[in-house]
């Protein structure tokens, strides 16, 4: 799916409202939030639109998912692909790129470390 075609208010906020964790630093979720937008009005109407929606707390600096077991499951919600990607997270050339499958879009490409970082397994 084309970047241009996906919301990325929606998109960042359907990955907030998988994440693995019990809670995060507010740099934690912005790290992840960062591999949808770069932009920082953005990655606040993110996270902003994820705690008004009720989909996470945030308090102290920390944020925390409001429910649990909601997790990106790889057999089903991750498509990997080959060809020429640069991982969306760290930048490195992939041959191997792994996709999110979202209500909202797609996002990736994520080579293998850094699609587990983004959804918290690691």
């Amino acid at each position: 799916m084309p970047g241009s075609e996906r919301d990325p208010v929606e998109l960042g906020v359907e990955l907030l409202a998988h994440l693995e964790h019990g809670e995060l630093s507010v740099a934690d979720a912005l790290d992840r939030i960062e591999t949808v937008t770069t932009n920082p009005q953005v990655q606040r109407e993110i996270l902003d639109t994820a705690v008004m929606r009720g989909i996470v707390e945030r308090e102290d600096g920390m944020v925390r998912p409001r429910s649990q077991g909601t997790y990106v499951e790889f057999e089903t919600d991750v498509v990997v692909r080959e060809g020429e990607f640069t991982c969306q997270r760290c930048g490195s050339a992939i041959g191997t790129g792994h996709f999110v499958q979202f209500e909202g879009g797609e996002l990736g490409p994520f080579g293998s470390t850094c699609i587990r970082k983004v959804l918290g397994r690691e």
